[in-house]
């Protein structure tokens, strides 16, 4: 059976398609092929199955031209992902993408996750998970985050004792965005970044991107307070902390690696932004709306831009000239535009509603690049898989050097 969404070649059985997570249905032609292929025998099997994969093939074809059926927000999502160079249509189940997230897990599932990226525990091409990640561990990381707040907060406000004061401010400055950092490395499907190294990049891409970006404010001078210019500053002192981070890391080709590392300098800069906005303003309001408003912000914004970045990058080495790609250059506009929006005083009017508007679109790109990504391992994986059988179908003599030859590092991603 091949998947209408993705035309990966699933199952008979399957019910979702591995490639793309797709629900699949087998249509009523292909269930009557498989019968009468029952009954037959082999021969009248296999042109049932042929039938029902040309059906398949022909679904495939006319899927983007076909109408979505998703309603409004479907077909409003189409165009943001057309408008963004995605070509294929990408179509979200939220209910299954968290249908693990309240579900009970053990310590021994969290250690798992936490071991993950080490030159030991990194899965090699064959094992790699290519299907929709079903993200769980965030959500009690929050949880915690949000004990740990409420104990500052009770202190703080029922002793006064200021000691209590900068705990305060920087646990409710980082519960959300570690939180939804968390969340991005449980979708790296490759897990070949360790939990360390993310929140090395936290820290210091963090940092970095705020001294780059105050730098360039200082640059523009009174120019920088239009929402426009702000949001080209900051988006573009982070993309170049963001290629600092990769810039000795060999082996994130990946997509979703470029989607992981731009949400960790993302994290680092929102917020030590908040801790400071907490400082000179209302705290307690500072650190609430900050917080809320987190999903929408510089997290998503910077790891749609460290997507674009590996996605244009694939395995060659890093040129500066790869910026002008059309690829980069259409998702980085679109963050910028995003930024501009969310600072523009008509944002500020309309907010929270305007707000939870652009978060909605910043996130229908983020899952349009996580299909991008998922596609990406799923082609690789399979290259690997077909070439690995091939090597060991060999003649005797040169079966084993020629399964030598096969190695993973050969299947880093190309450019997409």
């Amino acid at each position: 059976m091949f998947c209408p969404a993705c035309g990966y070649q699933a199952g008979v059985d399957a019910r979702f398609c591995p490639g793309c997570g797709h629900e699949l249905r087998t249509s009523g032609r292909a269930a009557e092929a498989e019968t009468a292929g029952t009954s037959a025998g082999a021969e009248t099997a296999a042109s049932a199955e042929t039938a029902g994969a040309g059906t398949a093939r022909e679904r495939q074809s006319g899927s983007a031209q076909a109408p979505s059926g998703g309603g409004i927000l479907q077909d409003f999502a189409d165009k943001l992902h057309r408008a963004a160079g995605f070509e294929e249509k990408v179509e979200i189940k939220l209910k299954d993408v968290f249908s693990d997230t309240f579900k009970k897990h053990s310590e021994e599932d969290a250690e798992r996750l936490f071991i993950v990226g080490t030159s030991a525990t990194t899965p090699t091409m064959d094992q790699l998970i290519d299907t929709w990640p079903k993200p769980w561990l965030f959500m009690r990381i929050f949880i915690v985050g949000m004990i740990g707040f409420l104990g500052f907060y009770l202190g703080y406000t029922f002793f006064e004792n200021q000691n209590l004061l900068p705990g305060l401010i920087m646990v409710g400055s980082f519960v959300v965005p570690i939180s939804l950092l968390i969340f991005f490395w449980e979708l790296n499907a490759p897990q070949n970044i360790p939990l360390y190294r993310v929140l090395h990049h936290v820290f210091i891409g963090g940092i970095l991107s705020l001294i780059i970006a105050l730098l360039f404010f200082e640059t523009v001078g009174g120019v920088g307070v239009y929402p426009i210019i702000v949001g080209i500053i900051e988006e573009a002192a982070k993309v170049l902390a963001i290629l600092w981070c990769l810039r000795k890391q060999a082996g994130y080709h990946y997509i979703l690696n470029g989607l992981l590392v731009g949400a960790a300098v993302g994290t680092g800069f929102a917020a030590f932004e908040s801790a400071g906005y907490a400082t000179r303003f209302d705290m307690f309001s500072t650190i609430f709306w900050r917080g809320l408003l987190a999903p929408g912000g510089h997290i998503v914004w910077a790891a749609l831009s460290g997507a674009a970045i590996c996605m244009v990058k694939g395995r060659e080495p890093w040129k500066w000239s790869m910026l002008k790609d059309p690829r980069f250059l259409r998702i980085f506009i679109i963050v910028v535009a995003l930024h501009g929006a969310w600072n523009s005083k008509i944002s500020a009017t309309l907010s929270p509603l305007s707000h939870l508007l652009l978060t909605a679109i910043s996130w229908i790109l983020v899952f349009a690049m996580i299909h991008v990504g998922l596609q990406q391992v799923s082609k690789l994986k399979q290259q690997y898989m077909r070439e690995k059988e091939q090597a060991l179908q060999a003649p005797d003599a040169a079966a084993e050097a020629a399964a030598g030859d096969v190695r993973q590092e050969d299947y880093r991603p190309e450019q997409t």
